[in-house]
């Protein structure tokens, strides 16, 4: 057991503020709160059932803002989101029993493509295009893909989710962040209710983070609804980039 000291206790609210109001925008909140968690003292495997918590209070607090704008409808995604749901458990399940580290090798790779896709393709903004798949394949192919991984890894996967609502569905970037929000609720409770049933999560540190998360995501979702790829598309480049940064440095 741990003890929190002030400064711990302030650096830890700083933080999931911080990663509330990154993660409403374009994701990638993780890559503040699960350092910051390890540095309050957890093991890795902890940070991150514990980073699921409070990472919870922030998606559903940007979804909530985003389906009362109008920009999801929160009744055409239970299906997605249930799918995710399941993803999500599945893949926190099996995490012990499946090579991650190989994964982690290659997504440094992902992150850098997804940032130089959202950075130099030309016409990316908040207006919605042909989509190449019907929403049932969609829910089908991508969402259990992604919420799989949110389970079994985690970081990125709201870059992920983003990037298949614009490749694949065909919306532009405000309405793609708004759909991402609600999938990455579902998966995110997903792999904590995995991670529960092992008893990894620390729920006091999570649920006393969770309040500054859900002040950090109300105002993230507030600009990203107010400016829109002008501020989602350079932070999506910012994060992604940082985040495999981040893994790149951890291999070395």
């Amino acid at each position: 057991m741990f003890a929190l000291s002030p400064d711990l206790v302030l650096m830890l609210a700083c933080a999931a503020f911080a990663a509330g109001f990154v993660d409403a925008i374009a994701g990638g909140g993780g890559l503040i709160t699960v350092p910051a968690l390890m540095l309050a003292g957890l093991p890795p495997a902890q940070a991150l059932a514990t980073n699921k918590i409070q990472g919870a209070f922030g998606a559903a607090t940007a979804a909530f803002s985003y389906a009362r704008r109008g920009l999801v409808d929160p009744r055409a995604q239970l299906v997605p989101a249930l799918i995710a749901f399941v993803a999500g458990v599945a893949g926190a399940a099996l995490v012990a029993h499946l090579p991650t580290e190989a994964l982690r090798y290659a997504l440094p790779a992902v992150l850098i493509g997804i940032a130089l896709f959202f950075a130099l393709k030309p016409g990316l903004d908040d207006r919605d295009r042909a989509r190449r798949i019907t929403p049932a394949l969609f829910a089908l192919t991508a969402v259990p893909l992604v919420g799989f991984y949110d389970g079994l890894v985690g970081p990125g996967a709201g870059a992920f989710y983003m990037l298949s609502f614009v490749l694949l569905a065909g919306h532009g970037i405000l309405r793609a962040t708004a759909q991402t929000k609600l999938l990455n609720l579902a998966s995110n409770l997903g792999g904590l209710l995995a991670f529960a049933a092992v008893g990894q999560p620390v729920w006091l540190l999570g649920l006393m983070m969770a309040g500054c998360q859900v002040a950090g995501a109300a105002t993230g979702a507030a600009l990203a609804m107010r400016i829109g790829a002008r501020v989602i598309k350079p932070l999506l480049v910012l994060t992604s980039t940082a985040l495999a940064l981040r893994l790149i440095w951890q291999m070395v």
